[in-house]
């Protein structure tokens, strides 16, 4: 009986020890996209609301706590308790996590709307939406025009505004529990309450910036739908600004969607 109490305590030192607290940073200024993406004009988009700083992923008993946090204050400018949204308005985050890192394995293509994909070492196996949009609407969304990505679209529980950060606790059951192995990547982009008959609640970008629109783009198909992204390694140098521009420059867009290619977006291995 000791002996088997003995291998029990060894097996789950073992689980504990494999689970990881995972933080990484991004340098600001650059919540440009490829580097010539531009603000909506709308007063609600103020600068910096896209600018996101940092991620951080903790283990905390049965849950995963997410925080995301950026260079000014989270806002509510269209009020989110009147739509039963999450006590934002603007941003919303897509975190993409690679949980085993084995070419592939997992999902290349991001949600739609993002214009995005990873390589096929770096797949996802999870991706936790975190938008002021209540849940419910968002598994209608997910289930309307991402249904083959569906069983790997994690929905946060709660959430928290904590000034610049965004706190959003998930069921480790759903996610797994964090490990220093993980890939990670957030793609930051902007909550759309009406967005196109193809896009999961993500805002256009377009050649000209609108009241509701990004700019810096063009007008068909095939823009990266997001404003900031990590950046390897991760660590918040100034020279992840251009490692951000050069992968998100490579994609096409045009009037043909057969000529058109997504922007390769890397994972982020903290080890």
């Amino acid at each position: 009986m000791r002996t088997m109490l003995a291998v029990v305590g060894c097996l789950l030192l073992g689980s504990a020890a494999l689970a990881a607290n995972i933080k990484l940073s991004d340098p600001t200024g650059d919540d440009n996209g490829p580097g010539g993406y531009t603000y909506p004009t709308g007063a609600e988009y103020t600068r910096g609301c896209f600018d996101l700083t940092g991620v951080e992923i903790k283990a905390k008993g049965k849950d995963v706590e997410i925080a995301v946090t950026f260079s000014k204050n989270i806002e509510d400018p269209w009020e989110s308790a009147k739509w039963q949204g999450n006590g934002w308005s603007v941003q919303m985050v897509q975190l993409y996590v690679d949980t085993d890192h084995k070419k592939g394995s997992g999902l290349t293509e991001a949600l739609p709307g993002m214009n995005a994909k990873f390589a096929d070492d770096q797949g996802y196996e999870k991706v936790v939406v975190i938008s002021p949009q209540p849940n419910h609407k968002m598994q209608q969304e997910v289930a309307q025009k991402a249904a083959k990505l569906k069983a790997a679209v994690v929905l946060p529980r709660k959430f928290q505004v904590k000034g610049k950060t965004i706190v959003a606790t998930v069921d480790a059951a759903d996610l797994g529990t964090p490990a220093a192995t993980w890939g990670v990547q957030a793609l930051v982009g902007s909550n759309e309450g009406y967005p196109d008959k193809n896009v999961v609640f993500a805002r256009k970008v377009n050649e000209m910036e609108g009241p509701h629109r990004f700019g810096g783009g063009c007008d068909y198909d095939g823009d990266p739908g997001f404003i900031d992204c990590l950046a390897p390694p991760a660590k918040g140098d100034k020279t992840e600004i251009e490692a951000q521009h050069k992968a998100l420059k490579a994609y096409k867009c045009g009037p043909n969607p057969g000529d058109n290619a997504l922007a390769v977006v890397p994972m982020v291995y903290a080890k």
